[in-house]
């Protein structure tokens, strides 16, 4: 196995938060909380059909923390980081979602076909704000 150098890793890993953190745009099925469906609006006219850039994570924020939340965060941050796997850049993507007692953790792990991994977190991907 051949090891990554800091600045691969780091772009690895940038690209990997921009597709988490980026607000995609929601889907006409999602049940949302008002009317704005957010996203970029370059997706409205993607070269490749529905190819889309970011995530819904953004959703969750004001659903309470529950199971369901859980989930949703998970699958959510999977179909955010699946085009590294749809465009043959990376051979695996792991995601876990934790439930602390206020907040969610995402851990993931891209297994890159050089047989090199990039492994981080995202601590607070989703917390409870305790009002003052």
């Amino acid at each position: 196995m051949t090891l990554l150098d800091d600045e691969s890793e780091s772009a690895w890993r940038r690209a990997a938060v921009i597709s988490l953190l980026t607000w995609r745009r929601a889907d006409a099925d999602d049940a949302l909380d008002d009317t704005e469906r957010y996203g970029w609006w370059g997706d409205s006219f993607p070269s490749v059909a529905n190819d889309r850039i970011g995530s819904r994570l953004w959703q969750l924020r004001r659903r309470a923390l529950t199971d369901a939340t859980v989930r949703d965060a998970e699958v959510f941050a999977r179909e955010s980081l699946a085009w590294m796997l749809d465009d043959g850049r990376a051979l695996s993507v792991s995601v876990t979602v934790t439930r602390g007692t206020d907040r969610l953790n995402l851990a993931v792990l891209i297994g890159l076909r050089d047989g090199t991994q990039v492994d981080f977190q995202l601590d607070n991907l989703w917390q409870v704000i305790h009002a003052v």
